[in-house]
């Protein structure tokens, strides 16, 4: 078996995975319209690629004001429940495990997006930059368009907003999910409230960065009050280099990340959540997270830690075997290789990737990626 490493059994909360590779959140905008709602198209997707350790779904608002794009699907009304369940059985039946990963896009949406037309919601009334957004402009067909300018949230609705995640967990253990993750990275909500960059709040949810995590800890202490701590994962982008590149990767390079994310990581270890997420820069010739970085929160955290990038099964299985790392995800190879923990485990080639069919569209670049033939 080639890279070991990534095939040795470990523990997630109440689960033995079987392997170390990870299906991360992946957007790819098939949900059946109108009304958002997972299909029989996506459960084939996902089971498929069950032989992963485990998976995380791609990212699924909580709310209608959480959308950011067109066609991603929903877990916020009873039809998008029940579309859910056929995935979350699809995988069960091949002895996978899968959590839904909560989103909420905050200001990163436009308001053709929004309930009524109405402008997105976030901690303050500032425009992303350098993001675009995915808008319908027909049955089938969209354009990126610029995000639309957010209102600031009032003290109260802030609170509320927390009242939403918590549904939204519930909703999944009800569509039959194994936990959940909660999406704190790329620019959404969470990382609005946690940067000093998109937060200029002046209550409790502003100003000193244990002002700015309180979100983040009230979010991820009511899920957990709710489904247990042990069924729960979240997601960073902690940067510490930018580029003006285009890209579809968001994130925000906070005065200090090393303090600002170590800080967020003692709240987690606090709750007591399974995993934790680190995506990595992944724009051309990106920087690697720092090893004081790493080290770091390998010392603040004591549940799984998992890596997202370019990484290549080599470089997976030496991130595990250095200790700092105990799952590593890959995105794109996934996408186009539905046996990729065969692949690996056998040295057999990859299939290529159709970038063009990413998003949105049919079972073309989707579901039709084939298996291994020898």
């Amino acid at each position: 078996m080639n890279h070991e490493a990534l095939f040795t059994p470990t523990q997630l909360g109440p689960f033995t995975l079987r392997n170390r590779i990870v299906l991360p959140p992946l957007t790819r905008s098939r949900s059946t319209q109108p009304g958002n709602v997972a299909n029989p198209l996506m459960a084939t997707y996902y089971r498929q690629r069950a032989g992963a350790g485990f998976m995380v779904t791609e990212g699924t608002q909580i709310e209608p004001r959480g959308q950011g794009y067109a066609w991603t699907p929903g877990i916020h009304s009873a039809e998008q429940v029940e579309g859910w369940r056929q995935v979350t059985d699809a995988v069960h039946a091949e002895g996978g495990v899968i959590f839904a990963q909560l989103w909420h896009v905050g200001r990163v949406s436009h308001t053709s997006l929004q309930p009524g037309g109405g402008a997105p919601v976030a901690p303050s009334a500032i425009a992303a930059s350098s993001v675009k957004v995915f808008i319908e402009t027909g049955p089938g067909s969209g354009i990126l368009a610029e995000p639309s300018v957010p209102r600031a949230l009032a003290t109260d609705e802030v609170k509320a907003l927390v009242q939403l995640y918590v549904q939204a967990a519930r909703n999944a253990m009800e569509a039959g999910f194994d936990g959940i993750e909660i999406h704190c990275a790329n620019g959404y909500l969470v990382n609005q409230f946690i940067s000093a960059h998109s937060n200029l709040r002046t209550d409790e949810y502003g100003g000193s960065l244990h002002n700015r995590l309180r979100f983040l800890r009230e979010v991820t202490q009511a899920i957990a009050e709710v489904i247990g701590a042990d069924r729960m994962g979240v997601r960073f982008s902690p940067l510490f280099a930018s580029t003006t590149e285009e890209r579809v990767y968001l994130g925000l390079v906070e005065d200090d990340p090393h303090e600002t994310y170590v800080e967020a990581v003692k709240i987690l270890q606090e709750i007591g959540i399974a995993y934790l997420s680190l995506a990595e820069a992944d724009w051309d010739a990106a920087p690697r997270l720092p090893d004081s970085f790493r080290n770091a929160v390998r010392s603040a955290f004591g549940g799984k830690i998992l890596y997202a990038g370019k990484y290549t099964a080599e470089l997976a299985a030496e991130a595990i075997e250095a200790g700092w790392a105990d799952l590593i995800a890959f995105g794109r190879p996934f996408i186009a290789n539905p046996d990729l923990p065969a692949r690996i485990a056998n040295g057999w080639p990859l299939n290529p990737l159709d970038a063009a069919s990413m998003y949105g569209g049919t079972h073309q670049g989707y579901s039709d990626y084939p298996a291994y033939k020898g």
